[in-house]
Protein backbone atom coordinates (compact mmCIF):
# COMPACT_ATOMS: atom_id res chain seq x y z
CA UNK A 1 0.00 0.00 0.00
CA UNK A 2 1.20 3.37 -1.14
CA UNK A 3 0.88 6.95 0.14
CA UNK A 4 -0.13 7.50 -3.56
CA UNK A 5 -3.37 6.27 -3.22
CA UNK A 6 -4.62 9.41 -1.87
CA UNK A 7 -4.90 11.81 -4.33
CA UNK A 8 -6.79 15.00 -5.71
CA UNK A 9 -10.39 14.93 -4.54
CA UNK A 10 -9.55 12.69 -1.40
CA UNK A 11 -7.59 15.25 0.86
CA UNK A 12 -6.77 19.07 -0.22
CA UNK A 13 -2.97 19.24 0.28
CA UNK A 14 -0.13 17.31 -1.59
CA UNK A 15 2.46 15.95 1.20
CA UNK A 16 -0.04 13.13 1.74
CA UNK A 17 2.05 10.96 5.17
CA UNK A 18 4.65 13.82 5.97
CA UNK A 19 3.73 13.62 9.62
CA UNK A 20 5.62 10.32 9.72
CA UNK A 21 8.79 12.01 8.04
CA UNK A 22 11.61 11.53 10.78
CA UNK A 23 12.46 15.28 9.43
CA UNK A 24 9.22 16.94 9.75
CA UNK A 25 10.51 19.42 12.31
CA UNK A 26 13.37 21.21 10.08
CA UNK A 27 11.86 20.40 6.35
CA UNK A 28 7.94 20.55 6.77
CA UNK A 29 6.04 20.68 3.71
CA UNK A 30 6.28 23.86 1.61
CA UNK A 31 4.46 26.70 3.30
CA UNK A 32 3.41 24.61 6.44
CA UNK A 33 3.90 24.88 9.77
CA UNK A 34 5.09 22.16 11.35
CA UNK A 35 4.54 21.04 15.06
CA UNK A 36 5.37 17.90 17.47
CA UNK A 37 4.69 16.93 20.76
CA UNK A 38 4.88 13.75 23.44
CA UNK A 39 4.10 13.07 26.58
CA UNK A 40 4.51 10.17 28.91
CA UNK A 41 0.96 8.77 30.01
CA UNK A 42 2.06 6.14 32.58
CA UNK A 43 3.62 2.67 31.82
CA UNK A 44 2.28 -0.89 31.24
CA UNK A 45 0.04 -2.86 29.22
CA UNK A 46 -3.07 -1.76 30.77
CA UNK A 47 -2.51 1.87 30.53
CA UNK A 48 -1.47 1.34 26.68
CA UNK A 49 -4.27 -0.59 25.92
CA UNK A 50 -6.81 2.08 27.82
CA UNK A 51 -5.09 5.10 25.89
CA UNK A 52 -5.39 3.41 22.90
CA UNK A 53 -8.62 2.83 23.15
CA UNK A 54 -9.73 6.54 23.57
CA UNK A 55 -7.53 7.09 20.73
CA UNK A 56 -9.30 5.12 18.09
CA UNK A 57 -12.75 6.15 19.80
CA UNK A 58 -11.62 9.66 18.95
CA UNK A 59 -11.10 10.40 22.55
CA UNK A 60 -8.69 12.82 21.76
CA UNK A 61 -10.48 15.12 19.41
CA UNK A 62 -13.39 15.34 22.32
CA UNK A 63 -10.92 15.86 24.60
CA UNK A 64 -10.12 18.70 22.58
CA UNK A 65 -13.09 20.09 22.74
CA UNK A 66 -14.49 19.03 19.02
CA UNK A 67 -17.81 17.50 18.34
CA UNK A 68 -17.29 14.17 16.48
CA UNK A 69 -19.93 13.67 13.90
CA UNK A 70 -21.17 12.12 10.40
CA UNK A 71 -18.25 9.36 10.86
CA UNK A 72 -18.43 7.42 7.45
CA UNK A 73 -16.40 3.94 7.55
CA UNK A 74 -14.82 3.84 3.64
CA UNK A 75 -15.96 1.29 1.71
CA UNK A 76 -13.94 0.29 -1.51
CA UNK A 77 -10.00 -0.46 -2.24
CA UNK A 78 -9.59 2.95 -3.30
CA UNK A 79 -9.75 3.56 0.67
CA UNK A 80 -7.82 0.86 2.17
CA UNK A 81 -5.54 3.22 4.41
CA UNK A 82 -1.99 2.48 4.64
CA UNK A 83 0.30 1.88 7.83
CA UNK A 84 3.62 3.32 8.54
CA UNK A 85 6.46 1.25 10.22
CA UNK A 86 8.72 3.23 12.80
CA UNK A 87 10.92 4.89 10.20
CA UNK A 88 7.76 6.29 8.25
CA UNK A 89 7.83 3.94 6.06
CA UNK A 90 4.54 2.33 4.15
CA UNK A 91 3.70 -1.38 4.98
CA UNK A 92 1.01 -3.33 4.41
CA UNK A 93 -2.86 -2.12 5.03
CA UNK A 94 -3.57 -2.64 9.09
CA UNK A 95 -6.09 -5.30 9.80
CA UNK A 96 -8.11 -2.56 11.00
CA UNK A 97 -9.77 -2.09 7.72
CA UNK A 98 -11.40 -5.86 8.22
CA UNK A 99 -13.39 -5.02 11.33
CA UNK A 100 -15.32 -1.82 12.43
CA UNK A 101 -15.77 -0.87 16.15
CA UNK A 102 -18.23 1.45 17.61
CA UNK A 103 -18.28 2.72 20.49
CA UNK A 104 -21.36 3.25 23.22
CA UNK A 105 -22.83 5.76 21.00
CA UNK A 106 -22.95 3.79 17.81
CA UNK A 107 -19.99 6.00 16.77
CA UNK A 108 -17.64 3.97 14.45
CA UNK A 109 -13.93 3.74 15.81
CA UNK A 110 -11.18 5.42 13.43
CA UNK A 111 -10.26 3.28 10.14
CA UNK A 112 -8.87 3.45 7.40
CA UNK A 113 -9.81 6.12 5.09
CA UNK A 114 -12.74 6.74 7.06
CA UNK A 115 -14.02 10.42 6.71
CA UNK A 116 -15.11 12.49 10.12
CA UNK A 117 -16.76 15.86 10.37
CA UNK A 118 -15.27 17.92 13.61
CA UNK A 119 -16.80 21.00 15.11
CA UNK A 120 -16.24 23.10 18.12
CA UNK A 121 -14.04 26.29 18.87
CA UNK A 122 -10.39 25.93 19.28
CA UNK A 123 -8.54 29.19 20.99
CA UNK A 124 -11.51 31.19 21.03
CA UNK A 125 -12.22 30.66 17.02
CA UNK A 126 -14.94 28.39 15.07
CA UNK A 127 -13.05 24.71 14.32
CA UNK A 128 -15.43 23.16 11.11
CA UNK A 129 -13.92 20.98 8.80
CA UNK A 130 -13.83 17.35 7.31
CA UNK A 131 -11.27 14.98 7.83
CA UNK A 132 -9.80 11.59 6.32
CA UNK A 133 -8.48 8.71 8.17
CA UNK A 134 -4.93 8.53 5.80
CA UNK A 135 -3.51 5.61 7.70
CA UNK A 136 -3.62 3.58 11.03
CA UNK A 137 -1.01 1.78 13.00
CA UNK A 138 -1.83 -1.22 14.69
CA UNK A 139 0.82 -2.94 16.54
CA UNK A 140 1.16 -4.92 19.42
CA UNK A 141 3.33 -1.69 21.32
CA UNK A 142 2.16 0.92 18.75
CA UNK A 143 -1.21 2.21 17.80
CA UNK A 144 -2.35 5.41 15.89
CA UNK A 145 -3.80 7.12 12.72
CA UNK A 146 -3.08 10.44 10.86
CA UNK A 147 -6.01 12.55 10.16
CA UNK A 148 -5.74 14.83 6.85
CA UNK A 149 -7.96 17.91 5.60
CA UNK A 150 -10.87 17.22 3.16
CA UNK A 151 -12.40 20.90 2.85
CA UNK A 152 -14.09 23.56 4.98
CA UNK A 153 -10.75 24.07 7.69
CA UNK A 154 -9.06 27.13 8.21
CA UNK A 155 -6.00 25.12 7.56
CA UNK A 156 -4.70 23.09 5.19
CA UNK A 157 -2.56 20.12 6.43
CA UNK A 158 -2.07 16.74 8.15
CA UNK A 159 -2.37 15.55 12.19
CA UNK A 160 -0.84 11.89 12.92
CA UNK A 161 -1.36 10.48 16.27
CA UNK A 162 0.60 7.64 18.48
CA UNK A 163 0.32 5.76 21.29
CA UNK A 164 3.44 3.64 21.74
CA UNK A 165 4.00 1.10 24.94
CA UNK A 166 8.11 1.37 24.81
CA UNK A 167 11.02 -1.37 25.74
CA UNK A 168 11.60 0.55 29.52
CA UNK A 169 7.52 -0.13 30.30
CA UNK A 170 6.33 3.48 29.90
CA UNK A 171 3.70 4.42 27.48
CA UNK A 172 4.15 7.91 25.56
CA UNK A 173 1.65 9.88 23.63
CA UNK A 174 3.04 11.56 20.25
CA UNK A 175 1.02 14.27 18.21
CA UNK A 176 2.58 15.70 15.17
CA UNK A 177 1.24 17.92 12.62
CA UNK A 178 1.83 20.33 9.25
CA UNK A 179 -0.56 23.22 8.92
CA UNK A 180 -0.90 25.34 6.09
CA UNK A 181 -3.17 28.87 6.27
CA UNK A 182 -6.26 28.85 4.64
CA UNK A 183 -8.81 30.89 6.51
CA UNK A 184 -8.15 34.97 6.28
CA UNK A 185 -7.51 35.56 9.59
CA UNK A 186 -4.80 32.59 9.44
CA UNK A 187 -3.40 33.84 6.46
CA UNK A 188 -3.33 37.38 7.74
CA UNK A 189 -1.65 36.53 11.03
CA UNK A 190 0.50 33.65 11.01
CA UNK A 191 1.11 33.17 14.96
CA UNK A 192 -2.79 32.19 15.44
CA UNK A 193 -1.67 28.86 13.38
CA UNK A 194 0.57 28.20 16.39
CA UNK A 195 -1.63 29.32 18.90
CA UNK A 196 -4.14 27.03 17.42
CA UNK A 197 -1.91 24.04 17.75
CA UNK A 198 -0.91 24.92 20.81
CA UNK A 199 -4.91 24.50 22.33
CA UNK A 200 -5.30 21.26 19.83
CA UNK A 201 -2.00 19.55 21.11
CA UNK A 202 -3.21 20.81 24.86
CA UNK A 203 -6.31 19.53 24.43
CA UNK A 204 -5.43 15.95 23.13
CA UNK A 205 -2.82 15.71 25.87
CA UNK A 206 -5.77 16.40 28.67
CA UNK A 207 -7.72 13.66 27.05
CA UNK A 208 -5.54 10.98 27.13
CA UNK A 209 -3.56 11.55 30.05
CA UNK A 210 -4.87 9.84 33.06
CA UNK A 211 -3.45 12.86 35.47
CA UNK A 212 -6.51 14.63 34.14
CA UNK A 213 -8.64 12.50 34.59
CA UNK A 214 -7.93 11.76 38.59
CA UNK A 215 -7.60 15.38 38.77
CA UNK A 216 -3.70 14.98 40.12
Amino acid sequence: MRRGNFQAGTVDYAAVGATQAPDLMGYPPHGTVPAEASWRIGSGDARFRSAADQLLSWGAQRGAGLTVSDVRPASGPMYSGVGFDAEGTPVQASRLDQEQRFDADGTPYVSPGATVHLRGRVGGMRADAELRVISVTDEPRRVGFSLGTVEGSVVSGEESFLVEWRDDDEVWLTVRAFDRRVGFLYRLWRPLVRRRRRELFHGYHRAISPLYATGA
